[in-house]
């Protein structure tokens, strides 16, 4: 059992996150054991054939067993509600040789040292730097093409969860996220096998969706990380699902095939490039569409960060549904 107890301040700086890195380490544990990969066999079917051929992944699977502890240097918490894979896989590769082996250390409990880690305990600044390139390689083949996707769900669940913390409070908030995650009086249990209790003491708590930890929550507890609860995002059965035909063919004809798919597209919200590589358009294409949308009402933009977002109006989800 893992706890995290809540003071008053605590509740006032929870926030959520996006974690790239996080989806690759579950999407790892997925991909070692297609018994457990459920709703993500689709996935784990589409990477036959070789397309992971020339990455060795031998060192992070090893680190990613199908269940219980993942070290926590491979998947650090964000810093930001929307992290980007390119920020998160340099904090992997500069991670201090003590917390590697540290890390290690609980992994394995008394367990020898495999060959495979070995690196990792003799020489882990050169190791590591290693293991982040073959995370990269894999992150390319396996998880950005499909990342707007994965994205979109998971943006979609955040702002789910915000509306519950904001008309119901701490107690809406938790009430759902999943069955073995309880909050009672100011504390909030997690029921798993990595024991932990964490008092906040006002450093708040980051909440990270996650579309291939689709089974159980995970927590990250102990120092020097920031106390953050990762929960299976809503929704997750529909990620691969194609859903047959979605541009609306009376709306096409209305206003174009393009701008039509593109508002079929935007049930959640996704930046320029995003929609670029949906519709396999150029990224000017795909904001001069955006802007002359806008105009007519149909789509809302909001900035994050870097990033600009666009989600459909009420009005378009109506025309959408026809």
């Amino acid at each position: 059992m893992a706890t995290y107890e809540f003071e008053l301040e605590d509740l006032a700086r929870l926030r959520f996150a996006i974690s790239p890195m996080w989806e690759v380490v579950a999407s790892l544990r997925r991909l070692r054991d297609p018994a457990g990969a459920g709703v993500h066999l689709p996935w784990v079917d589409g990477l036959r054939g070789g397309r992971l051929a020339g990455i060795d992944l031998s060192a992070a699977l090893t680190l990613t067993p199908a269940t219980g502890y993942v070290p926590d240097f491979l998947s650090p918490p964000p810093t930001t509600p929307l992290a980007r894979f390119e920020d998160e896989i340099e904090l992997v590769r500069n991670t201090s040789p003590k917390q590697i082996r540290q890390d290690l250390r609980i992994l394995l409990g008394r367990k020898a040292t495999p060959p495979v880690l070995k690196p990792l305990e003799d020489t882990p600044k050169r190791a590591v730097r290693q293991l982040a390139d073959q995370l990269e390689a894999y992150w390319a083949v396996a998880i950005e093409p499909h990342w707007p996707r994965v994205r979109a769900l998971l943006e979609a669940d955040i702002a789910h969860r915000a509306r519950r913390l904001t008309e119901a409070g701490p107690d809406g908030l938790f009430a759902d996220l999943h069955a073995a995650i309880s909050w009672r009086d100011g504390v909030l249990d997690v029921d798993q096998p990595y024991k932990g209790h964490v008092r906040l003491a006002g450093r708040g708590l980051i909440m990270v969706p996650s579309a291939f930890a689709w089974i159980a929550p995970a927590t990250i507890t102990g120092p020097p990380w920031q106390p953050t609860l990762i929960y299976p995002a809503r929704g997750v059965a529909t990620l691969w699902d194609s859903g047959g035909e979605r541009t609306p063919h009376a709306l096409a004809r209305v206003i174009g095939g393009t701008r039509a798919a593109l508002l079929a597209e935007l049930d959640a919200p996704r930046s320029t490039t995003d929609v670029a590589r949906l519709l396999a358009i150029t990224p000017g294409g795909a904001s001069q569409h955006l802007t002359s949308l806008r105009e007519a009402g149909l789509v809302v933009s909001r900035r994050e960060g870097r990033v600009v977002l666009y989600v459909r109006t009420p009005l378009a989800d109506a025309l959408v549904a026809g």
